[in-house]
């Protein structure tokens, strides 16, 4: 059974950086592109980055500069480091793990499998 357990959200300061992470099992990991989706309040869920397990990224405008997303293929685990947060940034954050083994740019519908998520909320 494929799981995706996200943690490390949490409450910030504007312009901080928490490092949420994503910890997979039930599936060969290194196999499917990952991804960092987040939904704020009243809004649909969106794409902000992606990565292959090469370690070669994808990343929409918003996160652009200010997140990085990364893997460790031997512990089965992905994050996000997101710096220079705005209150705008909050949202529940969620990971993704794609049907595709790549990860191309905007094909945000090639994820299937979501885990539960963890809110970050940040403050002015």
């Amino acid at each position: 059974q494929v799981q995706l357990v996200e943690s490390g959200g949490g409450s910030v300061q504007a312009g901080g950086s928490p490092r949420p992470s994503c910890s997979a099992s039930g599936y060969t990991y290194n196999e499917h592109c990952m991804g960092w989706f987040r939904q704020v309040s009243g809004e649909e869920r969106e794409g902000g980055a992606a990565i292959e397990s090469n370690g070669r990224p994808v990343y929409t405008d918003y996160v652009k500069g200010r997140f990085t997303i990364s893997r460790d293929n031997a512990k089965n685990t992905l994050y996000l480091q997101m710096n220079s947060l705005k209150p705008e940034d909050t949202a529940m954050y969620s990971c993704a793990r794609a049907w595709t083994r790549r990860c191309y740019e905007g094909s945000w519908g090639d994820f299937t499998i979501w885990g539960q998520g963890t809110q970050v909320t940040v403050s002015s």
